[in-house]
């Protein structure tokens, strides 16, 4: 049953296999994985939840793609901000595009990069309380070649087991997933998918994407709890509806991060997408997937002018 649309997604707890401040203090700068300088063009999307034409229909709608889906964007950066996946039928063809077109992009002197989301760290917890049936039946080819995976995905619903098999950590798509990192700075912007507090500054975004490409690829048992708590940078959703409390925690984190501006998704704007904080926060996930039906919208950024880019018609 579709849950109502004003009820956000909770956290539940994961299942493991077995293993294979007053002011905001600065931060060391931002290894390569995690900092770019800034395009002359770029253009942020939100959440896409398994919805593959509204996929399409966004990347054309950023100039990245024809209808054929070939890159046409050139040099354009383009940063989606993850949750690419559950919802919707179509999670593996969006994962699968993403990963076509940023060779594709590199290759044009462009790049695509894409985050990771609440919802594929929970889809490698095993945590599948969003996965439509579509999408099950998308990964039923994938097995575990690992003893020990396979052993523990024996106990799960026949059904289940090819995705669980390609999300484990050290799976096929889990691997893939350890390649995109949690947050990405590109000149003044920070871009994550729900948002990063002075704490998580403090804590090391280095530090964090280390740690979680370690749980993805198989050699850490978990995750670090700083990123899947109920406030890490994937889940918070401290400046998606912001007060002016947490406006001036918004300021220490970009003081600490020496950036003007955060982007972010995972809270749904019904209004399509929105900014406040004085323009500080910037709200990309319009809830454009079928299972929310908002509407196809991105942020194009070009130096510091930023506009919201809207389908015509």
């Amino acid at each position: 049953m579709r849950e109502p649309e004003s009820a956000p997604e909770t956290k539940a707890a994961s299942k493991t296999p077995p293993a294979a401040s007053a002011s905001a203090p600065s931060i060391p700068p931002l290894s390569e994985r995690l900092s770019r300088p800034a395009p002359e063009r770029l253009v942020a999307i939100g959440d896409l939840h398994g919805d593959l034409e509204k996929t399409r229909r966004v990347l054309r709608l950023a100039g990245a793609i024809d209808a054929n889906d070939a890159w046409i964007g050139g040099k354009l950066m383009v940063v989606q901000t993850g949750d690419e996946i559950d919802r919707g039928d179509d999670d593996r063809r969006i994962l699968d595009l993403i990963e076509k077109l940023k060779g594709d992009a590199k290759k044009a002197g462009g790049e695509l990069i894409a985050l990771v989301g609440n919802h594929e760290l929970m889809n490698v917890g095993f945590d599948f309380r969003y996965v439509t049936p579509g999408a099950f039946k998308a990964f039923t080819d994938i097995t575990a070649s690992d003893p020990n995976t396979a052993a523990f995905l024996a106990q799960l619903d026949p059904s289940a087991r090819g995705r669980a098999a390609a999300f484990a950590p050290g799976g096929r798509y889990a691997t893939l997933l350890a390649e995109r990192p949690l947050m990405i700075k590109v000149g003044d912007s920070i871009f994550v998918h729900g948002g990063i507090l002075p704490k998580h500054a403090s804590y090391g975004l280095d530090r964090m994407n280390d740690e979680v490409r370690a749980w993805l690829t198989g050699k850490k048992e978990k995750p670090p709890q700083v990123v899947v708590a109920e406030d890490g940078p994937v889940w918070s959703r401290a400046f998606s509806i912001p007060g002016e409390e947490k406006c001036a925690l918004l300021d220490e984190s970009l003081r600490a991060l020496g950036a003007k501006r955060m982007v972010m998704g995972h809270t749904v704007q019904k209004g399509g997408v929105t900014d406040a904080c004085d323009r500080k926060a910037w709200r990309i996930d319009v809830g454009l997937s079928h299972y929310y039906d908002g509407p196809v919208q991105a942020l194009e950024i070009k130096g510091d002018t930023l506009t919201p880019l809207k389908e015509s018609g």
